[in-house]
């Protein structure tokens, strides 16, 4: 299923550098690595989109599908899935694994990404 909104979309290898990496520069994102025939990411996708939403476009969250995109699984060394990264400034900031409520998921974000940080 293809979502696209301004802090709510797929990215890809062919585009993950720009819409992940570089746009971590203005805002923190998180890449959502899932796969379709894992029941846990299947479960973890609404709770993450709740989680998002509630910062108001402050927070992107970007779906990547591994099947389709394994060397990025592999760049990023993922043992499960899912995996959840947090970018910001161009670099890892922090990840979970497994299926999460969106309560716990807000309170990571707050407890790992300082909005208020510019980049340098």
């Amino acid at each position: 299923m293809k979502i696209e909104r301004e802090y709510l979309y797929d990215v890809d290898e062919g585009d993950f550098q720009q819409r992940v990496i570089a746009a971590s520069q203005r805002r923190p994102v998180l890449v959502d690595f899932w796969a379709e025939w894992c029941s846990p990411c299947i479960a973890l996708a609404p709770a993450l989109e709740r989680a998002v939403e509630q910062y108001g476009g402050t927070v992107a969250l970007a779906k990547l599908e591994v099947d389709d995109n394994m060397r990025l699984a592999g760049h990023y060394r993922l043992r499960g899935f899912p995996t959840v990264i947090l970018f910001h400034c161009g670099r890892e900031l922090a990840r979970f694994s497994g299926a999460r409520p969106a309560h716990w998921i807000s309170e990571w974000l707050e407890e790992h990404c300082d909005k208020d940080v510019q980049c340098p």
